[in-house]
């Protein structure tokens, strides 16, 4: 049986359809998201033996076991899996990717976990025209999804779901903002609005 890893290119949703484990980019590929055996299943689960048009096979990556935990007197770490909502809190921003300390189960202490939001990653639509220094700055609470374990720089997020996004930003004056539509917070003292991906305003 075939292993995949993280980031490979395991087919195209031409011909199947998006499994757990993997994740599509914007052209069409299937793309590993774990490390693992890879599996063909049809909708009716009767195997890779199938030519059938109507039923595209599913290409999927098992999730592995339940996760590992470090334990370290009364303390847990529980590590971040595919799929996983978590809070982050930006720690620095190049020009086509937000890099992220993050917690799981929504605990946004950061520290223990480095995660990379790129720019095709940020939004569901016009991803070619994302810049990441308008959807977030440093300092920003964000919720995201986990969309890959990544490699040694972190694990890949996304926050390309209307509820995914800022969702606590603070002003260039030092002030906590409120969201006033997708795009926008704003400052209560100053008045003055701040550009930003937030997640779901309202």
């Amino acid at each position: 049986m075939a292993i995949a890893l993280p980031g490979q290119r395991l087919g195209t949703t031409a011909t199947h359809l998006s499994g757990p484990g993997t994740h599509t980019d914007p052209s069409g590929a299937i793309i590993a998201s774990l490390a693992g055996p890879i599996q063909t299943t049809t909708a009716g689960g009767r195997g890779a033996n199938t030519s059938s048009i109507a039923d595209k096979p599913t290409l999927s990556i098992p999730h592995p076991p339940p996760n590992p935990t470090a334990h370290n007197g009364a303390s847990t770490t529980v590590l971040p899996r595919v799929g996983d909502e978590v809070l982050a809190r930006v720690t620095r921003l190049q020009a086509r990717q937000a890099t992220v300390e993050m917690g799981v189960g929504g605990d946004d202490s950061g520290g223990a976990f480095v995660g990379i939001v790129r720019a095709q990653d940020v939004r569901a639509t016009e991803k070619d025209k994302v810049k990441v220094g308008e959807c977030f700055r440093v300092g920003d609470v964000i919720r995201a999804v986990v969309i890959s374990l990544g490699d040694q720089t972190g694990y890949y997020l996304s926050t390309a779901t209307n509820h995914l996004g800022v969702v606590m930003a603070t002003s260039e004056d030092g002030n906590q903002m409120y969201p006033i539509s997708w795009k926008e917070f704003r400052d209560p003292k100053t008045g003055r609005t701040e550009s930003r991906k937030v997640a779901k305003p309202f």
